[in-house]
């Protein structure tokens, strides 16, 4: 999302985490997400692989409900948050030249009878920033070269399934390499599972034991470091009191040192 929005995500409230028990994602070829993030923004978030020519209206139709959903009858119409729509679709469906459309409530062009000079500094092209719509045809995207480096390019193959382009990607893209791991693991059988899930157990429990041996060496220094200074400390005020002449006897009391270190002051 953040390599789509070119914005900085922060929080991320995914509010259906689940699919409903009767979904088919195979049958219908679609999925849907809706989250919450920033905290200023709703976000629709919709994959449909076939039979796209109604996406359009769909959007319409799930888009309104969300918006409205936000405000009760007493709320301020202020308060109303961003909502973001992104469709990744894997048919072409716009009569456009590009493969990310990004589509706002704007103005048509003013018609020359109808113009009045009022001077603006600037003229108004979109109604409003509140609604926003991503199409991003994959068809399109793997149709075109493009520079692999990129964020978003590099999620978009990965949605794709370019399997050499994937390996490449995931060596300097540490989230999705991520994801390809946890991928192939859903690919395994119920044993490969099983394997995999000890083996992360067991790095795991490596990495929580050299934690640990490292927290407890830190500790041990510290506490030899603490002891060594009580030590040169409890030599300074024996070698002082020495200098002044005191019995050995009661230095070593004073002091916790021995007579024979005392003698060597």
């Amino acid at each position: 999302m953040e390599a789509i929005l070119d914005i900085e995500i922060n929080t991320v409230e995914v509010k259906n985490p689940e699919l409903p028990k009767n979904y088919s994602l195979e049958k219908l070829g679609i999925l849907a997400i809706r989250a919450y993030v920033n905290n200023d923004t709703i976000l629709y978030i919709e994959m449909q692989m076939h039979n796209v020519s109604t996406i359009v209206n769909r959007n319409i139709s799930y888009s309104s409900k969300i918006i409205a959903e936000q405000l009760q009858i007493s709320d301020d119409y202020m308060l109303l948050k961003k909502f973001i729509s992104i469709n990744f679709l894997g048919e072409n469906l716009l009569s456009r030249d590009t493969y990310h459309s990004i589509v706002h409530l704007k103005f048509e062009d003013i018609e020359p009878e109808k113009y009045v000079e009022m001077n603006y500094d600037t003229k108004q092209d979109i109604l409003t920033n509140l609604i926003e719509f991503h199409y991003i045809e994959l068809k399109k995207f793997l149709k075109n070269p493009t520079e692999i480096s990129d964020k978003l390019n590099q999620w978009l193959y990965l949605l794709c399934g370019e399997g050499d382009k994937i390996k490449m990607i995931s060596k300097d893209n540490k989230s999705i390499e991520k994801v390809v791991k946890g991928l192939d693991e859903m690919s395994m059988d119920e044993n490969e599972r099983l394997e995999a899930y000890k083996a992360r157990l067991a790095e795991w429990e490596y990495n929580y034991n050299m934690a640990q041996e490292r927290a407890d060496g830190l500790a041990e220094g510290v506490a030899r470091g603490i002891k060594s200074g009580k030590i040169e400390k409890q030599k300074e005020i024996a070698k002082n009191m020495k200098n002044k002449n005191m019995d050995y006897q009661t230095i070593s009391e004073l002091t916790g040192l021995s007579i024979e270190e005392i003698e060597k002051l």
